[in-house]
């Protein structure tokens, strides 16, 4: 039997597979950011994942950077999160919810006005999609050095929303370009206060964040999502030797706590993949990247050069939604339509046909 159909133990979970659903965001969030029923059928139709990680969900109203993303600090929003567990629990799924804040990859017509924030002043390229168009993203206000460990407590507060709400974890997102990776990156994070100036001082907050949610919600049910020179949105990482020490900062700083994953963005044979792999010394997700979509074969050759204990799968999920059924079996795949990726209703989210029983 493939390598890629055997259980295994992720933090609190045993899981049927080595595969896992990779966060997918998809705009569909209703009224206060909250998930729909829509949503509660899409994630509830990919139970058979084993474990599911949501699309990125902000900790706080100013952590949101897109249109139609889902949020889960208010009690709205964990309601409709709890709808969502219950839906993916009934089939004997797992699911944690990614704590995503933008920082400054947004734009405040998506968020009634709320300003951005950010490590350092420092707009990031390109421009945001707003309901009135694209618009160059907006100059962030720095954080004061007295103001970080707020976002400490936003992402406490949303681990504990997540739990709450009966979802069996969450994952720290600090890669992709997003607030917590602006701050392990020099480019745009020029700080000179304890978050700035040096590995050391930009690993700070994310050890801060991982430590403290862990503290809230238990270790065993926090991962947490690594792009080590992923170099997108203006967040670059370019000095190999500094990205580096970053890097084994961080994940030294959370080594001994006994996370559930650490999951990496990154090419998954690097030397530094494999030396971060080593310093964690749990289980370690890998997610070989955003320009191919992963297939079983690359699974089965990650598993088989024993560069990770379990594979993350994006698009693949998302237009088939018994897809552990399909690569067992070999069966056709459903292709998934690009045009209804982001936004929308039910097209191209929960009618992918599943094969007949």
């Amino acid at each position: 039997m493939s390598q890629a159909f055997e259980s295994v133990t992720i933090g609190d979970w045993n899981l049927p597979q080595r595969f896992v659903m990779a966060p997918l965001t998809r705009n569909r969030a209703g009224e206060g950011m909250v998930p729909t029923d829509l949503a509660v059928e899409y994630y509830g139709q990919r139970a058979d994942a084993g474990l599911i990680i949501s699309e990125g969900t902000q900790p706080s109203a100013t952590g949101q950077g897109y249109l139609n993303t889902p949020g889960i600090h208010s009690d709205e929003q964990v309601a409709g999160w709890a709808k969502v567990a219950d839906a993916v629990h009934e089939r004997d799924g797992r699911i944690v919810v990614q704590l995503m804040h933008v920082g400054r990859i947004a734009h405040p017509d998506n968020k009634d006005g709320l300003e951005t924030v950010a490590p350092s002043a420092i707009a990031a390229p390109g421009e945001m999609i707003t309901a009135g168009g694209a618009f160059p993203h907006v100059t962030p206000r720095a954080l004061e050095t007295d103001e970080v460990p707020g976002i400490v407590e936003e992402f406490v507060h949303a681990a504990r929303q997540a739990r709450k709400a009966g979802i069996d974890g969450v994952e720290i997102h600090a890669a992709n370009g997003y607030l917590l990776h602006q701050f392990l990156a020099p480019s745009s994070n020029e700080r000179t206060d304890s978050y700035g100036g040096s590995p050391e001082a930009r690993a700070k907050l994310v050890v801060d964040v991982t430590r403290a949610v862990a503290e809230a919600i238990g270790a065993e049910r926090v991962g947490i999502r690594i792009s080590p020179s992923h170099n997108i949105q203006g967040v670059l990482e370019e000095d190999a030797a500094e990205t580096r020490a970053t890097y084994e900062t961080l994940v030294g700083g959370i080594n001994d706590l006994g996370l559930a994953y650490l999951s990496i963005l990154a090419p998954p044979s690097s030397d530094l993949v494999a030396d971060l792999k080593g310093l964690f010394g749990g289980p370690v997700i890998i997610n070989s990247g955003f320009a191919d979509v992963t297939d079983l074969g690359d699974v089965e050759k990650i598993l088989a050069e024993g560069l990770a204990d379990a594979v993350a799968v994006g698009r693949p999920f998302l237009a088939n939604p018994d897809l552990p059924k399909r690569w067992q079996t070999g069966a056709e795949l459903n292709e998934p339509d690009p045009d209804t990726f982001y936004g929308g209703g039910a097209e191209g989210y929960t009618d992918y046909p599943r094969l007949a029983s």
